[in-house]
């Protein structure tokens, strides 16, 4: 599961790059999808460890930052959609696609990581 945390930390980083070349005038997003990727990364590495017990440590931090990101993700579009229509304005909805796709990401990984958990679980006890 460390392997894929680094997939998907890739794909954050990325998403956070081509963000910042994407949207312009709006740069408060892109570093944050940019610092999830990067601490998934940083754990992820982390995580590639031999020991169970420092595998399991960093994969459950991995999985706390990525429904910290979900959560970020998925609140900042409505937060944006709303107000912008509060505003009386088109929201842009090219930002809140990229907020929506962080979100749908990071709702992959942590669907991912549970998944794993489970079978790790399960695994253990049978």
């Amino acid at each position: 599961m460390a392997k894929v945390t680094l997939v998907f930390a890739f794909l954050l980083v990325s998403l956070g790059v081509a963000g910042y070349f994407a949207l312009p005038g709006a740069h408060s997003m892109e570093w944050v999808y940019t610092a999830f990727g990067l601490a998934l990364g940083i754990f992820g590495f982390l995580a590639i460890s031999p020991s169970e017990s420092r595998r399991k440590l960093f994969m459950h931090v991995n999985s706390a930052i990525g429904v910290i990101a979900l959560l970020t993700g998925a609140v900042s579009a409505l937060q944006s959609y709303g107000h912008a229509r509060a505003e009386g304005i088109d929201p842009d909805m090219k930002a809140i696609a990229y907020k929506l796709v962080m979100a749908c990401l990071m709702l992959v990984y942590v669907n991912l990581c549970v998944r794993s958990f489970l079978n790790a679980r399960r695994s253990r006890e049978g």
